[in-house]
């Protein structure tokens, strides 16, 4: 039986291939996905060994509650003389490393994208772990250093200028040295350093250090001076070995990543769940046509388990070639999939790729697995031919009671998928609970439209087919009746491709969305008629700079927001922002549940404005106390003076608290972003020119941007994340229409008399390869309309409980439409290679064919 197996894999390589094409991309990706992960995990713990290298010890502050950035709070530099003091010290210095922006002498940044930038303080020789490549290490003031890749992106060299901005204004230096850290690459990272004094002004942390580093004395090992520095420091710092620091942020680097490889892999997934259904439908098919093949092995013997294992052998061999094929393209993918992030500007550190034991075994697993379970419900089926079908061409028709257990089963789960999305509506769940919530439900229902499809196949593919028919005449009308003759068939490919498109319109519609959401937000929300943000939206802005814009001739008001991520006693982790009431209600305005606009003028004295959110959520009124844990450890008691209604799409978070309080009690001097409102009698357009002009030296970093700029800037970045998005869904997109091609092949097999009786009558080899066409178009056409209305659904359903928190969604009609068109054109591109072959058919031999 086995011989049997090789030689029908054999004798059908190309329908082989072509399933096996529909678990490689699932494969590819998961692969793909963990060799880029495990490499850029690798890269980050090469640069952390190296640059701890010469350490025994360090000592960083305790990060009590983890920040959007991932910077840890500075400490005071008094510390140093204590440190060096402990018995079996070597050597002890205090090192900044702060985030900060570093451009060249034209300006331009030294960075890529969203990649963080980084000032950093030079070290004493025996604890210094950077390599030059160039020039020296900076001693004066205006002398800096620059990492070389940096330097290569900038085309810098040694004696250029370049400009480094901290919290304050940007200050000139000369470059004097180029810099590497082992052979692992930052990335899009960039690194400047300076010398001490210099690095502590330029990040406004003067008298403080972010890291003491402790060399050891000959004999005293890291473990001892560790425990020796942790006796007579503070609590609240950390201390720990080199090793132990190296592997700590690692770790850190890791866990903050792993949202790109949960998302990477669920995207693995939908391709698989997509291949799983061609993969079905292609063994459906082969079992059918090979009814006379497995009742003459009956007839000559074989029993129901050598069919069985027959089947799923072939299952295991497609699968494990399609899991090793998927595992050497991943290796090209994982390329792929750091050229995309860097196309985004989210580039990773990287060196030699990493090939993990874990991600071979994992890809086998599943593309082995997700055949075998594909193929089992076919490979049951054939086990119920019986050996009289050794003389009968007939295929082997489902039982009512199957059908029946199929509806029972659709009905179940979208019993059990309404259930949770009506729970939802009943109870007003809103946020991120209600969202998933009602997610689950959607897809539980969007499985059982699946496994009903058959029952819909025959009236949509009518409707999708009128106007071939009348188009294309007798050969529209051949189209559309043999979609209809086999519904399960058609049900399945085209629902593959349904999933996928359902995916790419929820994406759609939601993005689109969130664009309208956050431009609403800006017309009714925003009084600011000017909004100064650092690099990208995405970088702290100088204090200093929202100061300059309010001096500047025709500006009203101007007022800086700052934010840290805070933990809320009895209610988890929240976001805090400051604000400077005697100008915030001249550039924003907000809608209130308790309270109005004048308790933001009446902050401070630990007054905080709350958001309704953490109002419902820990049950609070006007005039009750809540505490908050800062990153720094320490707790703040502050007393609720009114409550922010929902609809403000969290504008200022889930507490505000005044600029001053935030500075002192949570440590935060740098404002993400302020805005700025004109004089009633001056023209923006010129106000804002006044502002660019007096920034361009002092703060070159910070983006001056009127409304329309900033609406056109976020609706860029949702672009961006959507071209992402729309990258990786295609994947799924591709397997499904490679479903298409496999399914039209079969069925020409399948259907080889018929198209030769065709012929012989008069059909010509151009109405036979139109006739394949629409065939394909009403395939393609039926899954691309099924997959619009449930995105459309899935999208409504998931806004339902995302409307209190001022979101809305929009729906983009001429874009759904367009996607309609591009999935039929698709479908005529899918069809080509069948239609062709289908024309090609001796008229003679398609005629005794059996």
């Amino acid at each position: 039986m086995l011989s049997l197996t090789f030689k029908n894999l054999w004798a059908r390589k190309w329908r082989s291939f072509m399933t096996a094409i529909a678990v490689i991309f699932g494969i590819a990706l998961v692969a793909g996905t963990y060799v880029l992960t495990d490499t850029t995990n690798e890269a980050f713990n090469d640069i952390f060994v190296v640059a701890n290298e010469n350490t025994d010890v360090a000592i960083t502050a305790k990060q009590e509650v983890a920040q959007e950035d991932g910077s840890n709070p500075a400490f005071d530099a008094s510390i140093l003389g204590t440190v060096e003091n402990v018995d079996g010290v070597r050597i002890a210095s205090g090192d900044v490393f702060s985030q900060g922006a570093i451009l060249d002498q034209d300006g331009d940044s030294t960075g890529s994208g969203f990649s963080p930038q980084f000032i950093a303080s030079t070290s004493p020789d025996s604890l210094e772990t950077s390599e030059y490549s160039e020039g020296r290490k900076p001693e004066e003031p205006t002398e800096a250093a620059l990492d070389e890749a940096a330097a290569d992106r900038s085309d810098l060299t040694v004696g250029d200028r370049i400009l480094l901005v901290g919290t304050g204004k940007a200050r000139p230096f000369t470059l004097v040295g180029l810099t590497r850290l082992g052979g692992a690459s930052f990335g899009g990272t960039s690194i400047a350093q300076v010398i001490l004094p210099v690095a502590q002004q330029l990040t406004g942390e003067q008298g403080e250090f972010d890291q003491i580093t402790v060399a050891a004395d000959e004999g005293v090992s890291p473990e001892q001076l560790r425990d020796r520095i942790a006796e007579v420091v503070p609590d609240d710092l950390r201390v720990e070995t080199g090793e132990e620091n190296a592997d700590r942020q690692a770790s850190e680097i890791k866990d903050s990543l792993s949202f790109l490889s949960i998302a990477l892999l669920a995207f693995a997934a939908i391709s698989l769940f997509v291949g799983s259904f061609v993969i079905f439908n292609v063994f459906s098919i082969t079992v059918a046509q090979r009814t006379r093949e497995f009742g003459m092995l009956r007839t000559l013997g074989a029993g129901r388990s050598q069919i069985l294992r027959t089947v799923l052998v072939e299952g295991f061999l497609i699968g494990a070639f399609a899991a090793v094929v998927g595992i050497m393209v991943g290796f090209a993918l994982a390329e792929g999939l750091s050229a995309l992030l860097k196309a985004v500007g989210a580039e990773l550190p990287s060196k030699s790729l990493v090939v993990a034991p874990r991600t071979i075994i994992v890809s086998l697993g599943i593309g082995i697995g997700v055949t075998l379970v594909a193929s089992l419900l076919p490979a049951l089926r054939a086990t119920r031919v019986p050996p009289i079908a050794a003389l009968s061409e007939s295929l082997v028709a489902a039982k009512k009671n199957r059908v029946w257990l199929r509806g029972l089963i659709a009905a179940l789960l979208a019993v059990f998928g309404l259930g949770l999305i009506v729970s939802v509506l009943v109870a007003g769940t809103d946020g991120g609970t209600g969202a998933l919530r009602i997610g689950l439900g959607a897809i539980a229902v969007v499985v059982a439209i699946s496994i009903f499809s058959p029952q819909l196949v025959r009236p949509m593919a009518s409707a999708i087919g009128a106007p071939l028919q009348r188009v294309g005449g007798l050969t529209g009308r051949l189209a559309r009746e043999n979609s209809q003759r086999n519904p399960s068939r058609t049900a399945v490919t085209s629902a593959a491709l349904m999933i996928g498109l359902a995916l790419v319109a929820f994406v759609t519609i939601f993005a689109s969305g969130l664009s309208s959401s956050v431009t609403n937000v800006i017309d009714s929300n925003l009084k600011g008629q000017i909004i100064l943000q650092g690099p990208g939206g995405f970088n702290p802005i100088p204090p200093e700079s929202v100061e300059l814009a309010s001096r500047t001739q025709g500006v009203e008001g101007a007022s800086g927001i700052r934010f840290s991520n805070v933990k809320v006693t009895g209610s988890g982790g929240r976001s805090l922002s400051s604000v400077q009431p005697d100008s915030i209600n001249q550039v924003i305005e907000l809608d209130w549940k308790e309270g109005s606009s004048e308790d933001l003028a009446d902050l401070g004295g630990r007054r905080a404005v709350v958001s309704e959110g953490l109002a419902d959520s820990a049950d609070l009124s006007v005039g009750d106390s809540i505490e908050v844990l800062s990153k720094t450890g320490k707790t703040v008691g502050l007393t609720v003076t009114g409550i922010l209604a929902s609809g403000n799409l969290e504008l200022l978070g889930d507490i505000v608290v005044a600029q001053d309080e935030m500075e002192k009690d949570f440590e935060v001097d740098v404002d993400f972003f302020a805005l700025v409102r004109t004089a009633p009698d001056q023209d923006v357009d010129v106000v804002q020119k006044r502002i660019e002009d007096a920034f361009e030296k002092p703060f070159p970093t910070v983006d001056v941007l009127n409304q329309q700029e900033l609406k056109d800037n976020q609706q860029q970045q949702v672009n961006t994340l959507l071209a992402m998005i729309y990258v990786l869904l295609a994947l799924a997109v591709v397997v499904s229409l490679v479903g298409i091609v496999v399914t039209l092949i079969l069925s020409i097999y399948e259907r080889t008399r018929e198209l030769g009786m065709l012929r012989a009558v008069g059909m010509s080899r151009r109405q036979v390869r139109r006739m394949i066409r629409y065939e394909a178009v009403i395939t393609a056409v039926l899954g691309a309309i099924a997959g619009l209305i449930l995105g459309v659904i899935f999208a409504f359903l998931i806004g339902i409980p995302l409307e209190g928190e001022g979101f809305a969604l929009s729906y983009p009609i001429p874009v759904l439409a367009l996607i309609v068109l591009l999935t039929a054109f698709a479908g005529v591109l899918a069809a080509i290679y069948p239609a062709r072959k289908a024309s090609k058919l001796d008229v003679l031999e398609a005629v005794s064919y059996e």
